[in-house]
């Protein structure tokens, strides 16, 4: 896919998202994080956790594409990552699952080694958009012409549309912190036909916004059974019924908040 990214259309994909990148993790804290893929795009550049790997599913080695990107601390794939169960706080899929061959296992998978309350950010191509259907016409007209045309993004097989990925989400104790779309310009391969639709991003996210080329989402991972520790005053008086009186040592009353891991 690094390839496609090289494009006018990819430089100004790849723009986009590490903007989000860089707001969605800068103010998440712990100790652990991983981004798995796209070393074009340093998703965790403005995250300040002590630990921060990349993940690739291969390296070149010396070859060209070598120096094109971050170099990977690790090489694994999606599905198979090798960490031990809840000791990630952050995990980064920029395209990730587009490229699995599982994608539902390797999200699975990075339920597995999140902690609670950890988090996944998610970016993909929007099949429901510009381009997106032009997408799908030019593989129409391949199939049609034996194969021949030129397909305006990469083949990356079937997009995961954001709905299907909300769900899955849903279906692995996700809750949804963030969603959003971008990149609403048509599919047009120069950067001069990009600068001239420049306009339509504004327009694109106050008049149709799901129609975004790309989605971009936050999800949060919940376990069920957690809950913050109540006062025992609190608790008595849920099961019993009765009025626990309450002795107040000191001039005030001062009020914590914690982190449960």
């Amino acid at each position: 896919m690094h390839h496609w990214f090289e494009s006018a259309p990819g430089r100004y994909l790849l723009e986009w998202e590490q903007a989000c990148f860089d707001a969605a993790v800068a103010d998440v804290f712990g100790y652990h994080s991983l981004q798995v893929g796209m070393p074009l795009l340093d998703g965790l550049r403005a995250n300040r956790m002590q630990h921060r790997w990349l993940a690739l599913d291969e390296w070149p080695g010396a070859g060209p594409e070598a120096q094109q990107g971050g170099r990977p601390d690790l090489l694994a794939h999606a599905v198979a990552l090798p960490f031990p169960d809840n000791s990630l706080d952050l995990v980064l899929l920029p395209h990730a699952l587009e490229l699995s061959h599982d994608p539902h296992s390797a999200l699975r998978e990075v339920a597995r080694v999140l902690v609670p309350e950890g988090r996944v950010v998610i970016t993909g191509l929007n099949p429901v958009s510009l381009w997106g259907l032009r997408q799908q016409r030019q593989r129409l007209y391949r199939r049609l012409a034996g194969g021949r045309g030129r397909l305006f993004l990469p083949d990356l097989g079937e997009f995961i549309a954001p709905w299907r990925m909300r769900d899955w989400l849903k279906l692995l104790n996700f809750e949804l912190g963030a969603m959003q779309y971008g990149c609403w310009r048509p599919a047009v391969r120069t950067q001069h036909w990009l600068d001239r639709y420049a306009w339509m991003d504004g327009v694109g996210a106050r008049l149709w916004p799901i129609l975004g080329a790309a989605y971009f989402i936050v999800g949060i991972k919940r376990v069920h059974g957690m809950r913050l520790l109540e006062p025992a005053w609190r608790s008595a008086r849920a099961h019993t019924g009765a009025t626990v009186p309450l002795v107040r040592r000191g001039a005030k009353n001062h009020h914590c908040t914690g982190h449960m891991e």
